[in-house]
C-alpha cells in the first residue's frame, strides 16, 4: 500500500507510458495527415460519448474500490479476532494447572502462524517458512499437510481447545466463547478467498476497456480541425486521464496481489505478531515500515 499522501506522478507515468506513447504517436499520424493530405474530419459526438464512457469507468472504478476496502475490512476483523482469540485464552486458562502455560502459548503462536499462512496463501506464497518460524515441526505439521494451511491451522487450534475442556480446564461456556472467535476468523478467512478467487465479471474488465480505448483512437480525428497542431497535446492529456482511470481498476481489482497497490497484509501480520507475542510475555519484532513510501 502507498503510504504518502502526495501524488507519485512518476509511478502514474511509469504505469501508463507505453500505451500512452502509442496514443501520442497516432495524435501525431492523425494531425500531420490531416496537414499534409486534408481530409474533412468526421462530425463527432465526443462529449456524449465520453460522458458514457466515463460512466462504465465510473462503475468499474468504484467496484474495484469496493473490493479493495472489503479486504481491508476483513483483515482488521481478523486483527481484532485474533487480539480476542489470545486474550480470552490467556484469561481462561488457570495457570496452576501443570502444562497450561504450554497450552496457553501454543494456541497464541499457532494464530500468529495462522495470520502468516493466511497472508502467504493470499499471495500464492509459500507458508512452510513463516509457519515454521512459529511453531515446531511436530506443530506445523497437522497444518503444513493440508492444501488449505491456514485452515488447517486452524482446526488444530479448534482441537486444542476442545481438549482443554475435556481436561477441565476451562467449561463449555469458556469453549463456546473461544469457539466463537474461531468462527469469526473463520469467516473473515472465507471472505479474504472469495475475493481473491471471484474476478469481476467479464462485463466490468472488457466493455470499460475497449470502449475507452476506441474513444482515444477516435479523439484526435474529432479534435484536429479545432486545435490543427496541438492535437497531439490535447488528445494525449484527454487520453491520460481515461488510461489513468482504467489503471486504478487494474490495481485495486484485488487487493492480495502483492504488488504496491495491495493491501498491507505483511504489515498487519506484525501487527498481529506483536501484540499476541506481548500478550504471553515474549519479546516482539518491532512495527514494519514503509519501503520507498509503500508498506508492504
Amino acid at each position: 500500500m502507498i503510504v504518502p499522501n502526495t501524488p507519485r506522478v512518476r509511478l502514474m507515468i511509469k504505469e501508463v507510458w507505453r500505451p500512452l506513447t502509442v496514443l501520442f504517436v497516432w495524435d501525431v499520424i492523425v494531425t500531420v495527415t490531416y496537414f499534409v493530405l486534408p481530409f474533412k474530419a468526421p462530425s463527432l459526438p465526443l462529449t456524449l460519448f465520453g460522458s458514457a464512457i466515463a460512466l462504465f469507468l465510473g462503475f468499474r472504478v468504484n467496484s474495484a474500490y469496493e473490493r479493495w476496502w472489503e479486504g481491508r475490512g476483513l483483515w482488521g476483523l481478523m486483527i481484532n479476532a485474533s487480539r480476542s482469540l489470545a486474550r480470552s485464552t490467556i484469561a481462561f486458562l488457570d495457570d496452576k494447572d501443570p502444562g497450561v502455560v504450554d497450552l496457553k502459548r501454543t494456541i497464541v503462536l499457532r494464530q500468529i502462524a495462522y495470520v502468516h499462512a493466511l497472508r502467504n496463501r493470499l499471495r500464492k506464497e509459500d507458508p512452510a517458512p513463516e509457519v515454521l518460524r512459529m511453531l515446531s515441526p511436530e506443530e506445523a505439521k497437522e497444518g503444513l499437510d493440508r492444501q488449505n494451511v491456514p485452515n488447517g491451522l486452524l482446526d488444530g487450534t479448534a482441537r486444542r481447545i476442545a481438549e482443554a475442556q475435556r481436561r477441565g480446564l476451562i467449561d463449555t461456556i469458556q469453549q463456546t466463547q473461544l469457539e466463537r472467535v474461531l468462527v469469526d476468523i473463520a469467516n473473515a478467512q472465507g471472505g479474504m478467498e472469495r475475493l481473491k478467487n471471484t474476478p469481476l465479471p467479464m462485463q466490468y474488465r472488457f466493455f470499460p476497456e475497449i470502449f475507452a480505448r476506441l474513444f482515444c483512437v477516435a479523439l484526435p480525428i474529432g479534435l484536429v480541425e479545432s486545435l490543427g497542431w496541438a492535437t497531439p497535446a490535447g488528445s494525449t492529456v484527454a487520453g491520460l486521464m481515461f488510461l489513468a482511470i482504467l489503471r486504478i481498476g487494474d490495481d485495486l481489482v484485488d487487493p492480495f496481489a502483492n504488488d504496491v497497490h495491495d493491501v498491507p497484509l505483511t504489515g498487519m501480520c506484525r501487527t498481529v505478531e506483536i501484540d499476541l507475542l506481548e500478550a504471553i510475555g515474549d519479546e516482539a519484532p518491532k512495527p514494519l515500515q514503509p519501503e520507498k513510501g509503500v508498506l508492504w
